[in-house]
């Protein structure tokens, strides 16, 4: 059984970071797990670098901070890697799961595995966009189902179900299920 994985967010405002850690605990809550979500953002404009984060548990959380040891790193927009050091304080062999159209190979982060789905080109496609630009939250979440097993893909999608309502909520499902179906994973670590 899960003892505890801590997942760090990392994206721009308005991309859904805050929504796509909660939304991973729902999922969480779902199966019969603990969870929070932790967002952490200030007077952030839109664009703006942003973090989220989420604890899951088998177990109850007594800790309330925000996480500096993650067991993954979510990137929701690739272009925060250069901006940013990701990996900091990623536990090794820790999972790095990123929005691009490049392979996981490209990606040299030697001591950890990597993944990698097209969250933005699955949003346009399903025409996913708040405030002009495409929402890739529920992309990932769904492809970090996929590469951590940390709730399953059913969960998700009854969470995004919850959360949202008629279309939206479907295109959201269907979003998250087709990254799920297509990440691609290089295991690396030590």
């Amino acid at each position: 059984m899960l003892r505890g994985f801590e997942v760090r967010f990392h994206g721009r405002g308005g991309q859904g970071v805050v929504t796509a850690a909660r939304l991973l605990v729902e999922a969480a809550f779902i199966e019969g797990k603990w969870g929070q979500s932790i967002p952490m953002f200030g007077a952030e404009r839109r664009g703006a670098p942003v973090l989220a984060f989420a604890r899951i548990s088998s177990s109850p959380i007594r800790r309330h901070s925000q996480i500096y040891e993650p067991d993954a790193v979510v990137v929701l927009d690739s272009k925060i890697l250069s901006l940013v050091d990701v990996t900091s304080g990623l536990k090794p062999n820790g999972l790095i799961l990123i929005n691009s159209r490049k392979s996981p190979s490209e990606f040299h982060f030697d001591s950890f595995r990597v993944g990698v789905v097209d969250a933005t080109g699955i949003a346009v496609d399903l025409g996913l966009y708040f405030a002009g630009f495409p929402a890739v939250n529920t992309a990932m979440i769904g492809a970090l189902s996929r590469v951590s097993d940390i709730v399953s893909i059913n969960s998700i999608v009854q969470a995004i179900r919850h959360d949202f309502s008629g279309t939206l909520a479907e295109k959201n499902a269907r979003a998250a299920s087709l990254a799920y179906d297509s990440v691609s994973f290089l295991e690396g670590g030590l």
